[in-house]
């Protein structure tokens, strides 16, 4: 590991082109809950579940023949590929760097939050959902005020109110169970080292807490990432984790039960009830956990097959219909084929950027994806989401007759095929701090697994060196409108609608594995995956050039694009065709392997990892 810590200690601040960004947290309410349908669109998006932290220019293509694994921190990519060179599976990759996570990317992931996993075994795709839970306390009335308008979304989210089950040791074990080759107390051992010896704050990190001025207010927090004057802790201070290394411990030896039962498990109930801002989090909640094996959501998309996460992820079925809408496009006319718009290079930090076309086209079948993610989709153990409609061929050639030439500002809802119940749609805005990885093992077997503790610093509670998540603000804070229930308020035992997109590619015509991918970055996670897809399929870039392609896109409001990588050219092109432009920060972290052939032909692997944030792709 020392030359992990070599590589992690190189990470200074010249690498990053770092500008002032405010707290997201503090300040956003949720706005669109109160605003209109008939409101500007701009009003109705969140921003980024995390700031910015700068542009790296410095990455490359990673090539390796045997195995690869990345994620969005150096150290836990070390983990990962160790997991491999022990001949482990790509789910022990993905386990171990989790752990490493959980340590070293607090703000993200963790073993207080949730996972989506998309595994391929080398015969099938296998789809395991670790979200969390609404405890059986909680009503769908829980985010709403005395005057029944909903809170802001800082009153929700700090505290126990917002906790909902953790759910990604439980996914883990079911996956490792069915797929793992290492023992499962091996791959927590790179984590354990990490806690006690200590690591390096990152810059990223140290932007975080720097940024936070709610961890002042949680004490255990503040012990944690501050100085004893109120400081934060200076960016390549070693962070030790005592307490995490004995969790670990606990895990290793007895399996998730260390955290689902016995003391930890008090622990996490007496911080959650006993906060301020009290939650219903009870052992029973715990204790009666399960995570989920559900089948893949898998569509054609001209030559490959993509496969995704299926409900309570929107994810899957989002950017199924993205493509299917554009392929259905391009059917109907060819004058909106994807493949001949290929990026075009420019001055600015990503080196390439989309041609207005090519945003045009994607940003307005983007609008139409969200806008039925939002009347439609939900946990399908408690609502009726008409999946099979959703990425129905001709029902996205319908969709796809709405875009022409002129943007259509802001789409609404369809009709797809299946419809059992009527909902009003959520107005309710998501957030989620997220972390992905993804790994590919010397059997050819692969994951795409993207884990999240919600908002940046999750709710805010600490137990035992973790920080527990605030999913419940995934739901809906208003539970019903005019009459008709939102599909996504708030139930017992429901999971919230998530927006991750874990994805997994395959050549239809042999149907071998072609890629692995997936990002963090809340509701735009289906933005950044869409966008690396497209790139890596119909433009042919390879992974490092996919991620590195500017961020774009349309939450069905205002389109879009990544801040300060956009040509004035492209910005007025998208103008003259009624775009409403938006530049923001849009801090993907998106991850890519994908099986391509060496110079002698062999099979061989290529990754990349995203330079927004501090990951790497790391093989042999």
């Amino acid at each position: 590991m020392d030359g992990v810590l070599r590589v992690f200690s190189a990470f200074h601040l010249s690498r990053y082109r770092l500008s002032a960004f405010s707290l997201i947290a503090t300040a956003l309410t949720l706005v669109a809950c109160n605003t209109p349908p008939s409101s500007p669109p701009v009003s109705t998006q969140p921003v980024a579940p995390e700031i910015a932290s700068g542009y790296r220019t410095d990455l490359q293509t990673r090539h390796a023949s045997k195995h690869m694994a990345a994620a969005a921190n150096p150290l836990a990519a070390e983990a990962g590929r160790e997991m491999l060179r022990e001949g482990g599976s790509a789910i022990d990759a993905a386990i171990a760097m989790q752990a490493v996570l959980t340590l070293v990317e607090p703000q993200s992931s963790g073993i207080g939050g949730g996972a989506l996993i998309v595994l391929w075994d080398g015969k099938a795709v296998r789809t395991y959902d670790g979200r969390e839970t609404a405890p059986a306390g909680a009503t769908e009335k829980l985010f709403l005020q005395a005057d029944g308008k909903p809170m802001p979304f800082t009153q929700a989210q700090i505290g126990g109110r917002s906790v909902g089950t953790p759910g990604v040791l439980r996914a883990l074990e079911l996956a490792h169970q069915k797929h793992g080759r290492l023992p499962w107390a091996k791959l927590f051992e790179p984590a354990i080292k990490l806690a006690e010896q200590g690591f390096a704050i990152s810059p990223r990190l140290h932007q975080l807490i720097t940024a936070d001025t709610f961890i002042p207010r949680s004490p255990d927090m503040a012990a944690y990432f501050l100085n004893a004057d109120g400081s934060p802790k200076a960016i390549g201070t070693q962070l030790k984790n005592p307490a995490l290394a004995a969790v670990f411990k606990r895990i290793a030896k007895e399996g998730p039960d260390a955290l689902y039962k016995g003391p930890i498990a008090k622990e996490i109930v007496a911080k959650v009830q006993g906060h301020a801002n009290p939650g219903s989090l009870s052992l029973n909640d715990l204790q009666g956990y399960k995570a989920k094996e559900r089948g893949p959501l898998c569509t054609d998309y001209k030559r490959w097959q993509v496969c995704g996460m299926p409900p309570p992820s929107s994810g899957g079925i989002a950017v199924a219909q993205i493509l299917g809408t554009l392929q259905a496009l391009e059917s109907r006319d060819p004058r909106f084929a994807l493949a001949p718009l290929k990026p075009v290079k420019t001055s600015k930090p990503a080196g390439i950027e989309p041609t207005p076309k090519a945003v045009h086209l994607i940003a307005e079948a983007e609008r139409l994806a969200y806008a039925d993610r939002a009347q439609y989709v939900a946990d399908t153990d408690f609502v009726p989401v008409p999946v099979k409609g959703l990425i129905d061929p001709t029902y996205l050639a319908s969709r796809a007759a709405l875009i022409g030439d002129h943007s259509m500002g802001m789409a609404k809802p369809g009709t797809p095929p299946g419809i059992q119940v009527a909902y009003a749609p959520d107005r309710s805005p998501l957030r989620i701090s997220t972390s992905q990885v993804v790994a590919v093992d010397d059997e050819g077997g692969a994951v795409s697994m993207t884990t999240t503790v919600e908002a940046a610093f999750g709710s805010h509670l600490m137990v035992q060196g973790f920080l527990l998540n605030n999913q419940m603000t995934d739901f809906s804070f208003i539970p019903e409108e005019n009459g008709q229930k939102v599909a996504n308020r708030v139930e017992p035992g429901k999971r919230p609608r998530s927006s991750m997109a874990p994805t997994l590619i395959f050549d239809r015509q042999n149907g071998e594995f072609l890629a692995t991918v997936g990002s963090p970055g809340g509701s735009q996670i289906i933005e950044y995956v869409a966008k690396s897809t497209i790139g890596l399929l119909d433009w042919n870039l390879d992974p490092q050039a996919a991620i590195n392609l500017p961020n774009f896109g349309s939450r069905n409001g205002p389109t879009e694009l990544e801040q300060g990588q956009f040509s004035t050219e492209l910005i007025q092109a998208l103008k003259d065709k009624g775009h409403n432009v938006n530049e923001i920060d849009m801090t993907s972290g998106t991850q890519a392997i994908v099986r391509v052939k060496d110079a002698q032909g062999k099979a061989a692997l290529a990754g990349g990892a995203d330079p927004r944030r501090e990951g790497e792709a790391l093989g042999d």
